[in-house]
């Protein structure tokens, strides 16, 4: 009786369309081969055969890398991406939040100010009719209000 084995992780198995090979490695290959064989034909006379075949295998070898190569299920231009976006995008990102609490205290000491400024006055802010400050329609530091940029 013939022993096949089975992977136990059935997500690293791959569809074999041809020769064993995957869609992707054909289409690496077909590509390598429609690269490196003109640019053999068009070196050989120039260079001679030995130069023109390693000037070949020179400009194969990326797409076989790109066939072949795989870490942790990503292919070779998904780990060149993250590695480029790694180093193109700032390495600190800063979390900015808007402080509730100080904008809470910068309206209260301006309400305390103008308190402060009406009793000198002779009034208070109740008996002018002003309630502007109280309901925070017309205060400049609530954080939607705010139009300054700071946040």
């Amino acid at each position: 009786m013939p022993f096949v084995n089975v992977p136990k992780d059935l997500a690293n198995v791959k569809t074999k369309v041809a020769l064993n090979l995957t869609k992707r490695q054909i289409a690496c290959f077909g590509g390598a081969a429609c690269v490196g064989v003109p640019v053999f034909l068009l070196a050989r006379s120039p260079l001679g055969n030995q130069s023109s075949v390693l000037v070949m295998i020179a400009v194969m070898l990326p797409f076989f890398f790109a066939a072949m190569y795989e870490k942790d299920g990503q292919p070779a231009e998904k780990i060149a991406a993250n590695f480029l976006r790694a180093h193109i995008w700032p390495a600190r990102r800063v979390y900015r939040t808007i402080n509730l609490y100080e904008c809470l205290e910068k309206e209260g000491k301006a309400i305390g100010q103008r308190s402060h400024s009406a009793s000198r006055d002779g009034g208070d802010d109740s008996s002018r009719g002003d309630h502007s400050t109280i309901t925070g329609s017309g205060s400049s530091h609530s954080p939607i209000a705010s139009d300054d940029g700071d946040s």
